[in-house]
């Protein structure tokens, strides 16, 4: 039963940042892909960032590159958000999310692509 568990949500004013963790457990799998999405009231879901096993490839949504950094650490099976700059536009539920690899370098950013995903934790941004 694989699970990831999600912390680091919170309400911070606009310009502030936040760090966002994931850690997963009960994997069966060796190699993975993780990601970041996020959805707003009455919104659908939408990509944030991903990263490869390797943590060498990392892919973002434009309105967020620059601003966010997306971290893996395998031997904790976590992956993290770094978000700086943060505006009320980016106030929203952020899910984790993982899917399994075959190989070091693949990266996803296709929500339906996703096997298994956290319980979401809020941000919210004030103006």
């Amino acid at each position: 039963q694989v699970q990831l568990v999600e912390s680091g949500g919170g309400l911070v004013q606009a310009g502030g940042s936040l760090r966002l963790s994931c850690a997963a457990s009960e994997l069966t799998f060796s190699i993975y892909v993780m990601g970041w999405f996020r959805q707003a009231p009455g919104k659908e879901r939408e990509f944030v960032a991903t990263i490869s096993w390797s943590g060498g490839r990392t892919y973002y949504a434009d309105s967020v590159k620059g601003r966010f950094t997306i971290s893996r650490d395998n031997a904790k099976s976590a992956v993290y958000l770094q978000m700086y700059s943060l505006k009320p536009e980016d106030t929203a539920v952020y899910y984790c999310a993982t899917k399994r690899s075959y190989w070091s370098e693949a990266y996803s950013y296709t929500a339906k692509e996703y096997d298994y995903w956290g319980q979401g934790t809020q941000v919210t941004v004030s103006s």
